[in-house]
């Protein structure tokens, strides 16, 4: 398997002769903030960052190379650091191919896809599905601390020659991430990990504690760490991740810049 980090959450995922782009969020950087998001639902505890536009980088390929032979396209929920969603009508994902294969969570955004013209959408359950010579298998998350910041999920991955891939998505590290671990005892775990947060829902996605507690629960497992340096609620960068980690004694995962690629 390969993993291509692109951008916050965006990978591509070459798995068992099948090319997966993961939460495609393609839009170019300062073109969206939180006061832009209809009805300014949330707000950061930072008042200043709150203003600062996202995505704060450029995406490191064309949007032409990174969408080049790829199958399928795995949203993990839509949410606008997720997948591009027009601020006038709501629509989603205006850059991609609207022919293209999408998995999604479930029917609400199965519905928002099928208003934004995709005709090829298929809502993963939690018994999982063949795609080519993988099975995927949707995973349930708790989007936030507090309160979940709406539904998300994660994936699981599985294929007799590749390694277990668990995509954690967005969540913070909770029951389901543990019975997720002992079941399916994944190999490779990607985490989003830069400890997002609002005040309405505390933090939304990992941070090096959480990390911690996932390297804790699968010793044997790489971590892939992703969503980072992107978008303004986030409360950890790459670097002081890096030095957190350290402080924890985790030293099993990668943490990719931007463009760059593994493979496992």
């Amino acid at each position: 398997m390969k993993l291509t980090q692109i951008r916050n959450a965006t990978n591509r995922l070459e798995y068992a002769g099948t090319t997966f782009l993961i939460d495609p969020w393609l839009a170019p950087k300062h073109t969206l903030s939180f006061v832009d998001i209809p009805g300014m639902p949330y707000h950061i505890p930072d008042p200043v960052k709150e203003n600062q536009p996202m995505p704060f980088y450029d995406l490191p390929f064309p949007v032409e190379q990174i969408m080049e032979d790829v199958d399928a396209v795995i949203v993990t929920h839509l949410h606008p650091d997720h997948i591009d969603i027009s601020p006038i009508d709501g629509t989603v994902g205006a850059p991609l191919d609207k022919k293209i294969q999408i998995y999604c969570q479930n029917e609400e955004d199965a519905a928002v896809l099928e208003k934004s013209g995709f005709s090829r959408i298929t809502v993963l359950p939690l018994t999982g599905l063949k795609v080519g010579n993988a099975k995927i298998t949707r995973i349930p998350a708790q989007h936030g601390t507090y309160k979940n910041c709406g539904e998300a999920m994660g994936v699981m991955f599985s294929a007799e020659t590749e390694k277990t891939f668990y995509l954690a998505g967005d969540t913070v590290w909770y029951y389901g991430v543990q019975k997720a671990i002992n079941t399916f005892k994944p190999e490779v775990i990607a985490l989003n990990c830069c400890a997002a947060e609002t005040k309405e829902n505390g933090r939304l996605i990992m941070g090096a504690e959480d990390v911690w507690n996932v390297s804790l629960a699968a010793p044997e497992a790489k971590l892939y760490l992703t969503h980072m340096d992107n978008v303004a609620h986030a409360s950890v960068t790459r670097f002081t991740m890096r030095g957190q980690l350290t402080a924890y004694g985790v030293s099993n995962y990668d943490m990719l810049e931007d463009g760059e690629a593994v493979v496992y």
